[in-house]
C-alpha cells in the first residue's frame, strides 16, 4: 500500500442509526440494536460507537455485558455508574471510564443530575482476548492535557498515564480551538478511526462535523484543524 495514496472513508452522521425512546436519543456509528448497516459492522477492533443524550435522572438500570472493552467519554453533564464489582463512581468530562466485562459484569448508567441532560459517547472494543477477570478503571484528564494537542488517553500498556484497554489500540483526545493544527501519521499496517465528538474540523482539506467518522487505513500523514472549537478521538487500530 502505497504511503502517498488517500485511503479513507468518511462515515457521515447522518447516515448513522437512530433510537428514541422518552428518556434516550442515541445515534450509533456502527450496527447496533435495531439499526443493521453491512458497510457499519464495524472498524478493526471497534465494535460500538453511540453517541447517547440521556434526560435527567434517567439511565440504563443494572444489565450485563461479557468478553468486550467499554469505554465511557463524557461530553456534558456526569454519569453515575455502578456495577456487580462494589464499584461506584460518578464519570464527569475529562474522564476516561473503561470497563472489561471479561468472564462477566452487571452495571448500571444513570444521569447524575435531576435537571440537566446528559451527553456521552459509548464505545465498545473487542478484547484481545476472552474469557479475562473483569476490571474497572477510571482516570480524568484536564482541558489543558488535551487543549490542541493529541493526549494518549487509553492504550494497550497503560502508558504515560493512559487508562489499559486490553485491546492493540492507542486512543488519543484532543480539545481544539480556532487556529488549532494537530498531525498525527498512521504507521505502515496500522489503521486508525477519527471520531469528530462536538464542533467541526477540517481534516486533510475536508469538512466534517460533530457525528461523523473517518475510517483510515494504511500508512496516512493526518491534518487535523478547526475554525471555531471541536473536540476529536483518534483510535490507533492493529
Amino acid at each position: 500500500m502505497s504511503q502517498n495514496t488517500i485511503n479513507y472513508i468518511i462515515h457521515k452522521s447522518n447516515l448513522r442509526g437512530h433510537s428514541q425512546i422518552d428518556w434516550l436519543d442515541s445515534y450509533h456509528t456502527f450496527s447496533f440494536s435495531h439499526f443493521h448497516d453491512p458497510n457499519r459492522m464495524g472498524f478493526r477492533s471497534l465494535r460500538v460507537i453511540n453517541d447517547d443524550r440521556i434526560a435527567a435522572g434517567a439511565g440504563f438500570p443494572t444489565h450485563g455485558h461479557r468478553d468486550m472493552e467499554i469505554l465511557t467519554y463524557v461530553l456534558s453533564g456526569a454519569v453515575e455508574h455502578k456495577d456487580s464489582l462494589g464499584t461506584g463512581s460518578v464519570i464527569r468530562p475529562g474522564d476516561a471510564q473503561i470497563m472489561s466485562a471479561g468472564t462477566g459484569i452487571m452495571h448500571s448508567e444513570f444521569n447524575h443530575s435531576q435537571t440537566e441532560e446528559l451527553h456521552l459517547l459509548q464505545i465498545w472494543m473487542l478484547p484481545n482476548k476472552q474469557g479475562i477477570t473483569p476490571r474497572y478503571e477510571q482516570k480524568a484528564f484536564s482541558v489543558e492535557d488535551k487543549k490542541g494537542k493529541l493526549r494518549l488517553i487509553g492504550a494497550k500498556d497503560g502508558r504515560d498515564g493512559a487508562i489499559t484497554i486490553h485491546q492493540d489500540i492507542d486512543l488519543y483526545a484532543a480539545i481544539l480551538e480556532r487556529g488549532n493544527v494537530v498531525n498525527y501519521h498512521v504507521q505502515p499496517h496500522r489503521y486508525a478511526w477519527l471520531q469528530i465528538a462536538q464542533g467541526e474540523v477540517i481534516f486533510n482539506s475536508q469538512q466534517l462535523s460533530a457525528g461523523d467518522g473517518v475510517q483510515i487505513s494504511g500508512a496516512e500523514k493526518l491534518e487535523i484543524s478547526t475554525n471555531s472549537n471541536a473536540e476529536i478521538l483518534l483510535f490507533d487500530l492493529a
